[in-house]
């Protein structure tokens, strides 16, 4: 009996069992993989505000230059302390 109920368990176990488990998890991997609806929602308006502050950057640098044109010099590593319009101790 047991030469018979041995082998009737083991080969659907093998041959059915195991091929559904790993097809199972592949699914579940693929699915959550994808981005969801909020996910992409985020990254539109993210995307939207890196738009707006580059616009805003622009707009900035736009009206420094009107100003004083060198003042990408004068705020470049390895100037002079007196040269450069930040210093590091205000």
């Amino acid at each position: 009996m047991e030469d018979v109920l041995i082998p009737l368990i083991v080969v659907p176990v093998i041959f059915i069992g195991l091929p559904w488990v790993i097809f199972h998890y592949i699914t579940k991997w693929k699915t959550a993989a994808t981005l969801t609806d909020g996910d992409e929602k985020l990254l539109d308006e993210l995307h939207e505000a890196a738009r707006r502050l580059d616009d805003r950057l622009c707009t900035i640098e736009r009206i420094m230059t009107a100003e004083n044109p060198n003042w990408r010099q004068q705020c470049l590593p390895g100037r002079e302390r007196e040269q450069r319009l930040l210093v590091d101790d205000e």
